[in-house]
């Protein structure tokens, strides 16, 4: 019976190791046969976990909020969201098969709600991860490099943001 039990374990052991070598080979390739059940999940499930405290001080999930290419529905999307001197930055480890980065993209620009404070940012500018790569905790560097992100999206703070908070 214990021999069973093991050996039973042990399957499941090599199963779990196998959808998850296989998630990550497949993040890193971009494949859509793994990231568009990611981004579906994501979407449909996930995202409703993490807005509920998304943009508050006490995590490290901010909330972009953005109205869609061809619906003009406003969406809202948790992100991990790092802030620089003159915005934000944003890895992108689906690439560029996110519908919110594309919404952004198609607006130039969004709402972020970042630790509390919300935010109009405009500009997008998608740019290679090797040039901001070092603005990164080493932890963050380390899940970029396992699943291959090399993109990052830059959001500046808008110029009427600034102009009205230096009123």
């Amino acid at each position: 019976m214990l021999q069973v039990i093991l050996t039973i374990a042990g399957l499941l052991g090599l199963v779990a190791l196998s959808i998850s070598v296989l998630f990550v080979l497949g993040m890193r390739a971009k494949s859509p046969l793994v990231q568009v059940p990611i981004i579906w999940l994501g979407k449909h499930q996930f995202n409703k976990i993490a807005l509920r405290t998304a943009g508050t001080p006490a995590t490290g999930t901010s909330i972009v909020r953005h109205r869609g290419r061809t619906s003009g529905r406003t969406f809202e999307t948790p992100v991990g969201v790092l802030a620089t001197d003159d915005g934000y930055l944003i890895a992108l480890p689906y690439g560029l098969r996110s519908n919110w980065l594309r919404n952004v993209l198609a607006n130039g620009g969004a709402t972020l709600v970042h630790h509390g404070e919300t935010v109009e940012v405009d500009a997008p500018e998608l740019i290679p991860m090797a040039t901001v790569e070092t603005a990164f905790a080493p932890r963050e560097q380390r899940m970029h490099r396992i699943f291959n992100v090399t993109d990052v999206l830059h959001l500046r703070r808008a110029a009427s943001a600034e102009v009205a908070a230096a009123a």
